[in-house]
């Protein structure tokens, strides 16, 4: 990775991102010696402005930023990097430094589709999506059916274990059959947009 720390005076700007969320965290700066520490020890340390220093994010609260991703824009000047964060961010107390809450976990299902894809592209003889695919789109579309009725069944009794096991079979089937449509869940998305007033 090529970083150009002489245009920022040795330092360069850092974006921090939940890798899970995709939220933006905090802004800090680097020198070489602390981007070099975070790449051997895993753990985002600064340098920090105020106190003409280095220092590991967490080192004072335990609430670390462990690296997950690393990367320098197109003009080698400022990092991306992408974190799992052991607590809130922000010196606060708050989750990132713009007061805002770390949630959301939708961007995993970007990721499942991502696999369901690979599954249908790349079949294995031990891939359970695999076989759906091979069994055709009526197939797929049945199963879709199959776990639509369990949930509205679970959703009838109080074990919220089971409700949220049913809905996630749902939702998995229901990736797959979008994929054997060859429509994309953004294209879905879309329309639920064009409908919000």
């Amino acid at each position: 990775m090529n970083i150009d720390f002489n245009k920022g005076e040795g330092l360069v700007p850092v974006i921090i991102q939940d890798a899970v969320t995709r939220n933006v965290l905090m802004l800090g700066y680097m020198n070489e010696e602390a981007y070099t520490r975070t790449r051997a020890e895993g753990k985002v340390t600064f340098f920090s402005r105020s106190k003409n220093r280095l220092w590991t994010k967490g080192e004072t609260t335990g609430h670390f930023l462990h690296v997950v991703d690393i990367k320098v824009d197109c003009d080698n000047d400022t990092l991306l990097i992408k974190v799992k964060p052991d607590g809130p961010t922000c010196h606060t107390g708050t989750d990132t430094c713009w007061s805002e809450v770390n949630s959301g976990r939708t961007f995993f299902i970007e990721k499942l589709a991502g696999v369901i894809k690979d599954r249908r592209n790349n079949p294995t003889d031990a891939s359970y999506t695999a076989s759906l695919f091979r069994k055709g789109i009526n197939k797929v579309a049945q199963k879709v059916g199959e776990e639509a009725v369990e949930i509205v069944i679970e959703a009838k009794d109080n074990n919220d274990d089971l409700f949220k096991g049913e809905a996630a079979d749902l939702l998995y089937h229901y990736l797959i059959l979008l994929e054997a449509k060859n429509i994309p869940l953004d294209e879905v998305i879309k329309v639920l947009e064009s409908r919000q007033k």
